[in-house]
């Protein structure tokens, strides 16, 4: 497999090097493997820390910056980042206020956030978890007990971001977090296998002509693999796998979100089903995001995640942001 790498061995160090290059405004440490705004610690604020294996760029480090996250630990390639690297997150970016982690539904990310969260108790940070467990495809996994988090994340880390912006305390943040989590439902298809740079070669096998149904942001297998469908029929199917979990009773947010290889004049077409299905089904959609969020390195495919909203939740959304992948209001 050709990819724009020097080695395997120094891939995320490389690119944690070119972060740091492309935004100043960002405090990149690549010897730790810590991104931190550098405006951080904000005077009476939240702090919101998150991070997991890298290759899901831009998650978590394309999410740090005003109004989103205060810091982010990237592991190696799908590899959970170690408690060392949460705890001197969350030490740089504490103003007092409490920091809130955000964590994926993956066992070595919860592990690791776990032990840093006591370990930053025992430095005397305040410190508040939320588990994001939004994908509908499987109940258990190959990394995961439970539901996996996926692309709701985005939705969390923006949300409770506004909220800690605002001055509220830890346990107003947490509780935003935790409510957005609760209104959030996501599906994924993979139309082609990914490909790590330490492997070199695809990480399962699918064949010409098939697609994994419910697939992971890791490839991990889905509800089930079929022959190749068409953008209407994979918004049908991943629509109603979400709305027979979630039937929505206020408007929603929905991210349309590439897998890595998917370009978007693909992703557009397919948001266009997206939103014909959920406006067959009488749901309206107050806002929308197509890209490249929540990625699988090399992966061919899509997600779908939709967050049902309220007035509240809504104008958190819209409130200023301004990160490397995100930015508006500012």
């Amino acid at each position: 497999m050709k990819m724009l790498i020097n080695v395997p061995e120094t891939v995320v160090a490389d690119a944690l090097r070119g972060m740091a290059a492309a935004h100043p405004d960002l405090t990149v440490d690549v010897e730790n493997r810590v991104i931190v705004r550098r405006d951080a610690p904000m005077h009476g604020q939240v702090a919101l820390v998150s991070g997991g294996g890298s290759g899901h760029e831009p998650l978590h480090g394309g999410f740090v910056g005003p109004g989103m996250l205060s810091a982010a630990c990237p592991g190696e390639v799908f590899t959970s980042p170690v408690p060392d690297q949460m705890v001197r997150a969350a030490a740089a970016v504490d103003s007092g206020a409490g920091v809130l982690f955000v964590v994926k539904n993956y066992t070595g990310d919860v592990l690791n956030f776990d032990m840093a969260a006591e370990l930053a108790e025992d430095e005397g940070i305040q410190v508040a978890k939320v588990l994001v467990n939004d994908d509908v495809a499987v109940t258990d996994s190959l990394f995961t007990a439970g539901r996996r988090g996926t692309g709701a994340t985005l939705f969390v880390e923006k949300i409770a971001g506004a909220a800690a912006a605002e001055g509220r305390p830890l346990e107003q943040v947490e509780a935003m977090a935790r409510r957005v989590n609760e209104n959030s439902r996501s599906f994924g298809v993979a139309l082609s296998a990914v490909t790590t740079p330490a492997k070199g070669s695809p990480t399962f096998d699918l064949p010409d002509g098939e697609l994994e149904l419910g697939i992971g942001i890791h490839g991990e297998p889905g509800r089930e693999r079929r022959p190749m469908m068409t953008s209407g029929e994979i918004a049908d199917f991943a629509v109603h796998a979400i709305l027979e979990d979630m039937p929505p009773h206020n408007p929603v947010l929905l991210l349309v979100n590439g897998m890595g290889a998917t370009p978007l004049l693909e992703l557009y077409g397919f948001n266009a089903e997206v939103q014909r299905v959920l406006a067959e089904r009488g749901v309206a959609v107050v806002r929308t995001l197509v890209g490249n969020y929540v990625t699988s390195l090399d992966m061919a495919g899509a997600s779908v995640t939709l967050c049902q909203v309220d007035e509240e939740m809504l104008g958190l959304w819209d409130a200023p942001v301004r990160t490397p992948a995100l930015r508006w209001g500012m």
